[in-house]
């Protein structure tokens, strides 16, 4: 059985590390006032990579919180993923050449597509799309706003486009601890062949071993990471080859 890549998140509210739940900007819980801090944290213990969302950036369109990710960046001993307000070349390129590894578009990828498979041929293997659901619809903009477009849909669009990754979240299921919708995420995964991130949820080891079932190649640990029901170190165990 393939082994899962496990990125721990990093979510950037007022400069803070913080979970929200279910997307809700006013149910945002701080766990950590540095990220770097954070960065170091769970590079120190195995993370192979880490997933960072400037949340206030997804509802702004651009960049809010950069010092805090050039502050990750700085500290970071491993590859660096970032979504939330990369909706432009410019900004597409500048953080590449900032040193982040993979950079995730989201309402770029419903609103924009030219643009994901432009930047997908010009930064090959760094350009990710990032598909969050409500009900199997795609929600954008910092998930303040839902499409009529259906997830498997959009996932569709850029079978052909050479992205690196799809981050797949249940937006029901983001903050709540009730599990990962397994279903859900191997349903998309077998749409297409691009490899799948699921989000959303993973709350217990059972649910990465759900997902490695499924072969699912990655999935993305916040909430419960933050509140100690996953060991970083058990869950990358049970992940297999990290």
């Amino acid at each position: 059985m393939a082994a899962v890549i496990l990125y721990p998140a990093i979510d950037l509210k007022g400069g803070k590390c913080v979970r929200l739940l279910r997307g809700d900007m006013d149910k945002a819980t701080v766990f950590n006032a540095d990220p770097a801090a954070q960065a170091r944290a769970f590079a120190a213990a195995g993370a192979k990579w880490l997933h960072i969302v400037d949340l206030d950036g997804a509802i702004a369109g651009k960049a809010v919180n950069e010092s805090a990710i050039l502050s990750i960046l700085g500290a970071a001993t491993v590859p660096v993923q970032l979504g939330g307000g990369v909706r432009d070349r410019q900004a597409i390129a500048r953080w590449l050449g900032a040193g982040m590894a993979r950079v995730i578009l989201g309402t770029a990828a419903l609103n924009d597509p030219a643009l994901v498979r432009s930047a997908a041929r010009e930064f090959p293997g760094r350009v990710a799309v990032g598909i969050d659901a409500r009900h199997g619809k795609v929600a954008v903009r910092g998930w303040v706003e839902t499409s009529d477009i259906a997830a498997l849909d959009l996932a569709r669009r850029f079978e052909d486009a050479g992205v690196a990754a799809i981050v797949y979240t249940d937006i029901e299921r983001d903050g709540t601890m009730q599990g990962v919708n397994v279903e859900a995420t191997a349903a998309l995964a077998k749409t297409v062949a691009i490899p799948v991130i699921a989000s959303g949820g993973i709350s217990s080891l059972d649910d990465l071993r759900a997902l490695k079932a499924r072969q699912i190649p990655g999935a993305i640990l916040g909430r419960a990471l933050y509140e100690g029901r996953i060991d970083l170190g058990e869950a990358l165990t049970v992940a297999g080859g990290q």
